[in-house]
């Protein structure tokens, strides 16, 4: 008798987790279904031009204003200095999930040009908005594992902006670069096929040129023409099919001076990045947050309207996605292979490596014994690919149909595979 009390008990709790989990799955996706509306051609509200334009008030206004507005009155000294390890399991997030993506491209044989966009699905998850939608409607259940409901939505807040915050930092630095690299590449190859002459000669190859030579049209400024460079073997730009030798090591060097030269500091602050740093100052400074923050402030006019205008990110960034995606289901280079290979790595490996770190940080004193704490330390492994990721392919023009039908399925599966995981690490760390 008291097995299947106890049966129907756990029945009963799964049911209520997985409406908890789906609920803010299924916002994005109706929401997503909205902006593919939107960019039909009959309603034509969210074009190429209306997407590039939105994208931009998203890229500078809105996201700056939504990490400006929940760091600065969820985040204080003590609780960052409490929350050390958060940004570090948040970079083995993003490094396993690069090693995870190469590894894939490896085994699907991606095409070059989507070679970034799946570093960054694989290695970016929603840090965000997901976190905090999810965290504060499990604290409100009434068999949360986590105690006192509002004690518990207070904590798991500032955990999910901190989460949120470090996240956006990581991904405009490491992801955006990355993501950069490939885009110009692919921009490269471009121009290079189509300022390109073949000269072939006829008859028996001479010594001087054997076989047959592409070279550029106009050379250009990372290309020094075969005048510049008469003293030197190897022309850069100029392919021979013959039997040069290249050396090793200038591969590494103008390897690392592509590398260096994508490195933009301007993107490793970008407004997101801006707006991190001046919500932490409002935070951990206590003159700055009695001035700005609490019903008495006087300047809290201020975080009233960034909450306002950061509110506008997620919804926004979401159209887009869906907007995105009428192009994808036209014509997308995605294989079903590869849409399968980004599910198991987000929703399979990555959460069970999850657990180990974790567990492992607690077992070594790296990580306390809250519960709740622990939990979203182990959700930051399960969740689907980040929003950003499809701004920054429209920011660059390249792969966005391929990113929204990523972001599709990605977040279909998110649906079961985020209930499956919050049950079982709910029952980990109670």
């Amino acid at each position: 008798m008291n097995i299947s009390i106890d049966r129907g008990f756990y029945a009963m709790k799964i049911l209520d987790l997985f409406i908890v989990a789906l609920m803010p799955v299924l916002k994005t996706l109706l929401v997503t279904a909205v902006g593919l509306l939107l960019a039909v051609d009959r309603i034509g509200l969210l074009g190429a031009d209306a997407r590039h334009h939105l994208n931009n008030i998203v890229f500078y206004v809105f996201t700056p204003a939504l990490m400006v507005s929940n760091l600065s009155e969820t985040i204080t000294f003590d609780s960052l200095i409490t929350l050390w390890f958060m940004p570090v399991n948040i970079l083995l997030t993003f490094f396993i999930g690069s090693i995870l993506a190469w590894l894939l491209i490896k085994v699907t044989r991606t095409p070059k040009h989507l070679h970034g966009l799946v570093i960054g699905c694989c290695s970016a998850g929603n840090l965000g908005n997901l976190l905090l939608i999810i965290v504060p409607a499990v604290c409100d259940e009434t068999n949360s594992p986590f105690g006192d409901s509002s004690t518990c939505s207070t904590n798991g807040e500032a955990y999910a902006s901190l989460s949120m915050a470090v996240g956006a930092i990581y991904i405009w630095s490491y992801v955006y670069m990355i993501m950069r690299v490939f885009a110009n590449k692919r921009a490269e190859d471009i121009d290079t096929r189509d300022s390109t002459i073949t000269i072939t000669f006829s008859g028996e190859p001479s010594e001087t040129f054997p076989g047959t030579c592409t070279e550029a049209l106009l050379p250009s400024r990372d290309c020094p023409s075969s005048d510049d460079q008469s003293d030197q073997v190897e022309l850069p730009r100029t392919k021979c099919v013959g039997k040069v030798k290249v050396s090793i090591l200038n591969q590494i060097i103008e390897c690392t001076k592509k590398l260096a030269g994508h490195i933009n500091l301007k993107m490793v602050f970008a407004p997101s990045t801006i707006g991190v740093i001046v919500g932490f100052i409002i935070g951990i400074i206590s003159p700055i947050q009695k001035l700005m923050i609490g019903d008495n402030a006087p300047l809290r006019v201020i975080i009233s309207s960034a909450s306002l205008l950061g509110e506008a990110s997620i919804p926004s960034m979401t159209l887009i996605v869906g907007a995105n995606l009428l192009k994808g289901l036209r014509r997308s280079e995605v294989g079903l292979l590869l849409i399968v290979g980004v599910i198991a790595v987000r929703y399979i490996v990555l959460p069970l490596l999850g657990v180990v770190i974790v567990k492992a940080a607690h077992s070594w004193g790296m990580v306390g014994s809250n519960s709740l704490y622990q939990f979203i330390l182990m959700l930051q492994y399960a969740l689907p690919p980040a929003m950003s990721v499809g701004t920054i392919t429209q920011l660059f023009g390249a792969g966005e149909s391929e990113c929204s039908v990523i972001m599709l399925w990605t977040y279909v599966v998110a649906s079961f595979s985020l209930t499956l995981w919050s049950t079982f690490y709910m029952w980990l760390v109670s």
